[in-house]
């Protein structure tokens, strides 16, 4: 049988940011006990008093808060180099047949030194590239079905530390710094170590300006 504490539980889970500030006791427990109440009742299909759910609270025993662990700390503290690269046009293609075939044939023919990204999801594929080159990726693309295409983007890559993969909750920190700043992110490419954000040209000095801060989370 459920109880009120493993609503609680499931209803922080599913929002880091509470779960977060739950931790650091920056809450009002009784606030957040008459904000819980209605939705606990309906999953516990009756009705439960606030005092019962701000027990589960002050009972409430998060994971390890991430952002002091050391060896994130280490790593948000020694991001490698950040570099913008602006000017760059998305484009969105349904994935088919013939669709690596163009890819390869831009490949061929492009400068190298230009920004350019792929990636391929189930059902469609995402192409990032210098505005330059639009032109270009209409005419060879020319056959392919295109959902949907955004210029006046830029790029934020961040070098990262080879051991990032072995530490938990990196992604979430940047993410979290993101949301918090209020920045929406257009696309994210990722690498075994680079990580970077495609973001509206407009947002570039707000969102370099978060990744700055990263190193004081």
């Amino acid at each position: 049988m459920k109880t009120i504490a493993d609503c609680v539980e499931e209803i922080l889970v599913t929002q880091p940011f509470l779960e977060e500030a739950l931790s650091r006791r920056i809450i009002n427990f009784s606030a957040l006990a008459e904000e819980l109440q209605e939705p606990i009742s309906g999953m516990l299909r009756k009705p439960v008093k606030t005092g019962a759910i701000m027990m589960a609270l002050r009972r409430y025993n998060p994971p390890k808060d991430l952002r002091h662990s050391n060896n994130l700390k280490s790593i948000l503290n020694n991001l490698g180099d950040i570099t913008v690269r602006s000017n760059l046009i998305d484009f969105t293609f349904k994935n088919s047949s013939t669709l690596f075939l163009s890819h390869s044939k831009i490949l061929e023919s492009i400068n190298t030194t230009i920004f350019y990204g792929f990636s391929k999801g189930i059902h469609e594929s995402n192409l990032v590239i210098s505005m330059s080159e639009k032109e270009k990726i209409q005419s060879q693309f020319a056959d392919e079905i295109m959902t949907s295409t955004q210029d006046n983007l830029s790029a934020i890559s961040i070098a990262l530390p080879e051991n990032n993969t072995q530490v938990p909750g990196l992604y979430y920190q940047i993410f979290k710094r993101f949301a918090w700043e209020g920045i929406s992110l257009h696309e994210v490419i990722s690498t075994t170590n680079e990580f970077s954000v495609l973001v509206e040209n407009d947002t570039v000095d707000k969102a370099f300006s978060a990744i700055k801060k990263l190193g004081y989370t």
